[in-house]
């Protein structure tokens, strides 16, 4: 399936199409129409059907009967979309929750055309608020999400035929930087939908290989022998236990007049089985997307690479694929990171932190203004956090707050969240210097970022974003967000290094340093 975004300037009514979308908000006394179809009288139509413009509601008013200028109306039927409470949005600190209302918008309208096979509509004409560059990117992207499918596994009778969507707006660069956007989300959601016998740590290094090549990337792969040779001890001891050996992936993106970095981390585990310290079967079913850290990583060098923003970027990606086999590490093994630091294993289901920690240790090397690491790392994340929401931890708490306030600006919700310093006693060692996890199972998101504390380079800014939850939906579809990988954390990674670029995050070019 296909998916191609046109923009126009020409009227909506008179656009050839299957359908016509515009937007509802929710008005004190019943539905307002947004301005785009002001010139359309659907009023009576979506009163007699009952519409309120509700968040995401869609309502489908077939267009014979319908009054309209004098060119008449091109669309067999209009969908309405619910924009939720409005009409207008407040200052800018609701603007973000503003552009957010819009993409699930667009999102939940093209998913409800074009889902299923063959799509109900093969061209759709959008025609929601996009009079300024935000709300035409948030438009863009929202509806090219929401037309996400993954069907590399259905047969032929179940694929769906191409989409064709068309923006009405005058922004064209805005909706080219959200098309540069999907494709970096529509890629980490088909790595993580991917079957995990299709998706070992030496195909998605491929993937990253191939992906360096097309976007005039650096990359550098590091296979078994040389993670050994290197003493990358973290990525080898949690791919012991597989027949599919473990792969670190360095992509370097620069800019000529760049003189700041930021080193992004990610974690990759292929599939978890949870090694020898075994998970529930249950909860197996979806670790697949273990890797969602890493293939966050690239998609977002990529997204990077793509818009060009004046901003060094390394990304690591640790993969490993952390198996039961004979050879897989025991709780109470003692390993060593790269750097030298050594750790006792004592659980050896909390292998993300270990993959992590090498990178960190190695990210040294590239002299980071800012490094920031992206994990599935804990379950302790949806406890605290919900699903949809991810945790921010940051070297202060300052950091931690732009960091959610950057994620915010991208559509991404994210909560700064406190690294307590009591916690750190739990990861207390009597064999080594410490152990993998505390004794204690409380605050285990904060326990995790402590860990990967100790092996950030000394003096750099470093930030952890637990993506555990918003990584997979395992829910229903909603606005943009289909069911399985969602792309998390994408737009957060490539909203840093964009403010990076402009000096808007401490440590960048415009700090005084």
């Amino acid at each position: 399936m296909t998916v191609t975004l046109l923009t126009s300037q020409s009227a909506p009514t008179t656009t050839d199409a299957d359908a016509l979308v515009t937007g509802v908000f929710q008005g004190q006394n019943g539905p307002v129409l947004t301005r785009n179809t002001d010139e359309i009288d659907l009023m009576a139509a979506l009163t007699a059907l009952g519409a309120t413009g509700k968040a995401e509601e869609i309502t489908k008013i077939p267009t014979s009967g319908l009054a309209a200028g004098p060119g008449g109306l091109a669309v067999p039927v209009i969908v309405a979309v619910g924009l939720g409470l409005g009409p207008e949005p407040g200052g800018p600190a609701e603007r973000p929750a503003y552009l957010e209302r819009l993409r699930r918008a667009a999102g939940a309208a093209a998913r409800d055309l074009t889902a299923g096979a063959p799509a109900k509509a093969k061209r759709v004409a959008i025609a929601l608020p996009a009079g300024e560059p935000d709300e035409a990117e948030a438009v863009a992207l929202g509806a090219l999400l929401g037309s996400y499918a993954f069907r590399r596994y259905r047969t032929s009778s179940g694929t769906p035929g191409d989409v064709e969507l068309i923006v009405h707006t005058t922004h064209d660069d805005a909706v080219r930087r959200a098309r540069i956007l999907a494709d970096a989300m529509t890629l980490v959601r088909d790595l993580v939908n991917t079957s995990p016998a299709d998706m070992v740590p030496a195909d998605l290094a491929a993937v990253a290989e191939q992906a360096a090549e097309a976007h005039g990337l650096g990359v550098q792969v590091l296979d078994e022998n040389e993670l050994a040779k290197e003493g990358f001890g973290g990525i080898l001891a949690v791919g012991m236990g597989s027949a599919h050996p473990p792969r670190l992936v360095r992509l370097e993106y620069t800019h000529p007049d760049a003189d700041r970095t930021v080193v992004f981390a990610g974690k990759g585990i292929t599939f978890d089985s949870g090694g020898l310290s075994l998970k529930p079967p249950k909860a197996m079913e979806t670790m697949k997307a273990d890797m969602s850290g890493a293939a966050a990583v690239l998609a977002a060098v990529r997204a990077i690479a793509e818009l060009g923003p004046a901003v060094n970027v390394v990304g690591y990606l640790s993969l490993a694929e952390n198996m039961p086999g004979g050879g897989a590490q025991r709780p109470s093994d003692v390993i060593t990171i790269y750097g030298g630091k050594t750790v006792e294993v004592l659980n050896t289901d909390a292998e993300g932190r270990l993959v992590l920690a090498d990178a960190l240790a190695r990210s040294e090397a590239d002299g980071p203004s800012l490094l920031v690491d992206v994990a599935t790392l804990t379950g302790a994340q949806t406890v605290a956090l919900g699903n949809r929401t991810a945790g921010v931890m940051a070297s202060d708490d300052s950091l931690a707050a732009e960091i959610a306030d950057a994620a915010r600006r991208a559509g991404e919700a994210m909560w700064p969240m406190p690294l307590p310093e009591d916690l750190r006693k739990g990861l207390d060692s009597t064999v080594a210097d410490l152990a993998n996890v505390s004794g204690d199972r409380s605050g285990g998101m904060l326990v995790a970022g402590l860990f990967l504390r100790e092996f950030v380079p000394a003096g750099v800014r470093w930030v952890h974003l637990d993506i555990a939850g918003p990584a997979y939906n395992d829910g229903g579809p909603y606005g943009y967000v289909a069911k399985g990988g969602t792309g998390a954390a994408v737009r957060t990674l490539v909203q840093i290094a964009t403010d990076m670029a402009e000096g808007k995050l401490a440590g960048s070019p415009d700090d005084g340093k």
